[in-house]
């Protein structure tokens, strides 16, 4: 549903629809998040110690989310996020271009962050970003639009700015697909190609795609569709090269699991999709520097499994907070420690990150 990030169909029937599930899953998700993985006997998180704010305030509305995080060239670390004044941030009078894209950098490791600044804001609700930075140093930063229709809105598709100068200025916005959207990273594969996922919905089927950059971002193929296996998908679609050169793409459940799909030929085809074990939303891959696959999604609360046999296997669930807005974003710290971002999800939602220690012996939490 697009008041949880994905593409709907526009009539007011789907619209009504959608909105009830989405309350019904919100009072699931609480649930979950105070019922799962209570052997952990994880305390209350403190603020300050155990996660710190990487941003409360963007001065769009008191509501901050969606966060998506990456290293620069010059090391420090850069973190995009969607500010506005509710989950879904249509223009109105007192906010006349909508929800917006914002950033904030960090020197320290993520300890402190700068205040919040604009990246883009166009005249529609813009949301979702992600960002990374080429090999070449440009920064390519996507993210998708909603803009209002009637008493609904409609899904404006997925979108590009890039900054040539290290962020200091940024491009006009390039249509990547129009009727696909986005929720993961450009991730740059090892012969140069780009490569980010992408999902559709309609009102009879979801299901994952991506789409291939072959110059650099300056054009995009036709979105390769992966085949959903007959499960309903909403997908948010993430990508990440396994050790054999296999892709690996992980995909938004709306059922009882994620699922998974492969492909052997740098992303034009993929295998059928099949459930990889347990449910998830806003999935996240990264590989850490002792060679093991992170996956961080929504579902209890926060959480993330790992894996030691390139995602072959998956460790049991881990929480990493009960704040349910989750959608986490990890990177690679220089202690060899993992930072992960994530929101909280409701009125004033502020974003959130913490660090951990990875390795094949198990995870630990690590204060700031």
């Amino acid at each position: 549903m697009v008041s949880d990030k994905r593409l709907v169909g526009n009539s007011a029937a789907v619209y009504l629809g959608l909105a009830f599930l989405w309350s019904f899953f919100s009072s699931f998700w609480i649930t979950c998040s105070r019922a799962v993985d209570q052997s952990q006997g994880q305390p209350e998180l403190r603020p300050g110690r155990d996660f710190i704010y990487v941003s409360k305030d963007a001065g769009a509305g008191g509501y901050e989310a969606f966060p998506d995080v990456c290293r620069l060239k010059d090391g420090r670390l850069m973190v995009v996020f969607y500010a506005g004044y509710d989950h879904v941030s249509l223009p109105d009078n007192d906010h006349p271009r909508g929800g917006r894209i914002c950033y904030t950098i960090s020197k320290d490791e993520g300890r402190t962050w700068s205040p919040a600044a604009v990246l883009y804001d166009g005249p529609d609700d813009d949301r979702d970003p992600s960002i990374v930075q080429l090999s070449d140093g440009r920064l390519l930063c996507n993210f998708f639009s909603l803009r209002r229709k009637g008493a609904s809105w409609e899904g404006l598709g997925s979108w590009l700015v890039r900054s040539d100068d290290n962020g200091k200025t940024w491009s006009q916005p390039e249509l990547i697909a129009s009727d696909y959207y986005c929720s993961s990273p450009v991730r740059q594969l090892p012969d140069g190609r780009l490569i980010l996922g992408l999902y559709r919905q309609t009102e009879s089927e979801s299901y994952g795609a991506v789409t291939i950059s072959q110059d650099g971002g300056n054009t995009w193929s036709r979105p390769v569709d992966i085949d959903n296996g007959g499960y309903p998908l909403d997908a948010e679609t993430d990508v990440i090269v396994l050790k054999n050169g296999i892709l690996y793409a992980i995909q938004r459940s709306r059922g009882e699991s994620m699922c998974y799909s492969e492909s052997r030929d740098g992303g034009w085809s993929w295998s059928v999709s099949r459930p990889v074990g347990f449910p998830g939303h806003s999935p996240y891959l990264l590989r850490t520097t002792e060679d093991i696959i992170v996956l961080a999604h929504r579902l209890p609360g926060t959480s993330l499994h790992y894996s030691l046999d390139e995602a072959r296997t998956w460790s049991k669930n881990i929480i990493i907070d009960e704040a349910l807005g989750a959608y986490p974003s990890m990177v690679n710290l220089k202690d060899g420690s993992i930072l992960v971002v994530y929101y909280e999800e409701g009125a004033g939602s502020n974003l959130r990150a913490r660090r951990f220690r990875l390795s094949r012996e198990g995870i630990r939490w690590l204060r700031f």
